[in-house]
């Protein structure tokens, strides 16, 4: 197991180099194959009115003249060493981690997404634990209970939630439980849980539940196909054959061969949502990370993009770490060398 988990750590840190070259290539490169100068990139840097002299300095201060392996170098040593940044008259020092100074705000970049991450940390745990529970209980009682008019009801409810956009349904739940019935006067906003945990989780009710919608009906058709086909399996009726409880059956041999597919699903689901849940941020004003990479998308603020795409990757892969080890756990049958 241990070899395994440092296996499997290397990995992680040669995804993240290969992430990041990609990343930044995308970003400082691809607009120079496209045609636009690094006089253009400079100039929406400056503002309406660019002067030669204030496209010079900006060319010179983000060292956009540079050849790309160089700007690449410069962006891994500030992560190992820190970085100053020339700020006009001022030199800003940037400690290591650096991931860089927004292009638009002359904030560090790693500062902000950490301001930002407990605002997507809470909606992407609550919504997930609310999915995974809702999800696989239907999954499993409409497997138990096939052709009745509770599975008929459920997976036609599943099917809606697939294909029903969070945007829909969150704008859809905003307009009758915000502004008909009024259970959130003052509208959906985050809260510290630091300070207040019941507002915290009181503001987040709608946006979880919303989230979930959409994902819970995914795991509820996955867990009932997935009991479906382990129901039919030899050991099952063997398990039976033996006397052994209905619950034991269910429970202990039949639930845990069906978890390993949805183990892994959801360890991607929630790495993929904690480096940003952009559609169900946007539709609530929540100030995430989801928010936070449209924002700099359009703004152009090439430095925070980076800095949400690196993000979302330690989630992912970390997630995929851990999804590899609990395959052991749910599945005993499965041996990690």
């Amino acid at each position: 197991m241990f070899a395994f988990i440092v296996r499997r750590l290397m990995g992680a840190v040669v995804m993240l180099v290969i992430v990041s070259m990609v990343t930044f290539g995308i970003f400082f490169q691809l607009p120079k194959l496209a045609g636009q100068t690094t006089d253009q990139l400079a100039a929406s840097y400056v503002g309406k009115a660019p002067t030669a002299e204030a496209i010079a300095d900006v060319k010179e201060r983000l060292g956009l003249d540079d050849p790309l392996a160089v700007q690449y170098g410069r962006f891994v040593k500030g992560v190992f060493t820190g970085q100053d940044f020339s700020n006009g008259p001022s030199v800003e020092h940037c400690a290591a981690p650096c991931l860089g100074y927004s292009f638009r705000t002359n904030e560090p970049v790693l500062p902000t997404l950490l301001d930002r991450a407990p605002v997507t940390l809470s909606l992407a745990v609550g919504a997930s634990l609310i999915w995974l529970v809702a999800g696989v209980s239907i999954g499993i009682l409409s497997a138990l209970r096939r052709g009745t008019v509770f599975d008929r009801m459920a997976m036609a409810t599943a099917l809606a939630g697939v294909s029903l956009p969070v945007y829909f349904t969150g704008l859809v739940s905003m307009a009758v439980f915000v502004y008909t019935f009024r259970l959130w006067p003052n509208g959906v906003a985050y809260s510290d849980f630091t300070e207040n945990p019941g507002l915290w989780a009181w503001n987040l009710v709608l946006p979880w539940v919303t989230l979930a919608f959409l994902y819970a009906a995914t795991y509820a058709r996955l867990t009932r196909s997935q009991m479906l086909e382990t129901l039919g399996e030899d050991y099952i009726r063997t398990a039976r054959a033996k006397g052994l409880p209905e619950r034991t059956v269910i429970g202990k041999h039949a639930l845990r061969a069906s978890l390993t597919p949805i183990v892994t699903i959801f360890g991607l689901d929630l790495g993929l949502l904690l480096g940003g849940a952009v559609l169900t941020e946007q539709t609530f004003s929540l100030p995430g990370l989801g928010s936070l990479s449209i924002h700099s998308i359009l703004s152009g603020d090439l430095p925070m993009v980076m800095g949400v795409v690196l993000l979302a990757t330690v989630f992912i892969v970390f997630a995929s770490l851990i999804v590899d080890i609990l395959y052991a756990v749910v599945d005993p049958r499965v041996r990690l060398g």
